[in-house]
């Protein structure tokens, strides 16, 4: 089967079933003819077993020991209802004292912030843990494609500068205009790609795809 039928088939998107590849959870054969990779029903079993045990939220982690037999199915269940066990604790501490905020009447700026937080602390050098939205205030992913899109464009204009320095000195055994004009084109065209590339990535970023195919 080819990846678009396995996606159709087991409802895992293209970009999951890539993901669960590169993590070593898949491994199909390739095509001896064309290379292409060839799905059967060996991998369309082993998704679903990653499907299932993802929407239970088992770590990837878990899911390799599980595969290389190093646990059983009840030996990471354990393991995970544990993990689960103690979210759900630091669930209900979390929903404890947000219920003690609604009797709250101030409004935010006149809120003590401070000793809320202490007693935050306190409670998590007892085990609790809260969620921290801070982690995802800050797009460093954002930074990469922005610098290497950056450093191409600075990069590609520097080539069409120097043809059209060429061209205003007007050197004699320079090639013709046109031909320099026709080669000034190829980096713009470059230019144009790089930028587009650049402008779908941070949409994927902003709709955190790779965060799914991380979590599902």
């Amino acid at each position: 089967m080819k990846i678009n039928e396995v996606e159709a088939l087991v409802g895992i998107t293209r970009k999951n079933i890539r993901f669960y590849e590169a993590e070593g959870l898949l491994a199909p054969r390739r095509n001896s003819e064309n290379g292409y990779r060839d799905y059967g029903e060996a991998e369309v079993s082993v998704l679903l077993q990653i499907k299932l045990l993802r929407k239970l939220g088992v770590p990837l982690e878990e899911i390799r020991r599980m595969q290389s037999g190093v646990h059983t199915v009840g030996d990471g269940m354990r393991r995970h209802l544990v993990t689960l066990e103690r979210d759900r604790d630091n669930l209900e501490q979390a929903i404890r004292l947000c219920g003690r905020l609604t009797d709250r009447q101030e409004r935010l700026e006149d809120l003590d912030a401070g000793s809320i937080l202490k007693e935050m602390e306190a409670m998590e050098q007892g085990g609790a843990t809260f969620q921290n939205k801070q982690k995802k205030d800050v797009r460093i992913r954002y930074v990469a494609p922005v610098a290497i899109t950056a450093g191409m464009v600075l990069l590609m204009g520097g080539f069409v500068g120097l043809l059209l320095w060429i061209i205003a000195l007007g050197v004699e055994d320079a090639p013709p205009v046109l031909m320099l004009l026709v080669l000034a084109l190829v980096p713009l065209v470059i230019i144009g790609g790089v930028v587009l590339a650049l402008v779908q990535r941070i949409r994927e970023i902003g709709k955190g795809e790779i965060d799914d195919a991380k979590n599902y």
